[in-house]
């Protein structure tokens, strides 16, 4: 598996739009093939930190999935509707090649 991580705070200047393009922007995301799984979380503590993530099989799949021009439209627009955007790609453990479950 390999995880691309999306981090960014919500730019104060665009809460009230941000909820309404945050929507349509994982839908987006989602139609475009090779995504196993997205996720999204906001800190406890705050309402603006915003985290998702998306995992894919592997790096042909991800590579095919960023090289959508879907997904450099829908990011472009995530520039103008957050800050600290920072994204980050993580692959497969040597060490932990699969998940491991408490119950195995």
């Amino acid at each position: 598996m390999v995880l691309y991580v999306m981090s960014w705070n919500i730019h104060p200047d665009k809460e009230e739009e941000y909820p309404k393009w945050a929507q349509s922007a994982i839908q987006r995301y989602l139609k475009i093939p090779g995504v196993v799984e997205f996720r999204g979380y906001r800190t406890v503590a705050g309402r603006r930190q915003v985290v998702i993530t998306f995992e894919f099989v592997d790096m042909n799949a991800f590579a095919a999935w960023q090289g959508s021009q879907d997904v450099q439209k829908i990011t472009a627009e995530a520039f103008t509707m957050t800050l600290n955007l920072k994204v980050e790609l993580w692959g497969p453990s040597p060490i932990v090649p699969k998940p491991i479950r408490p119950s195995e």
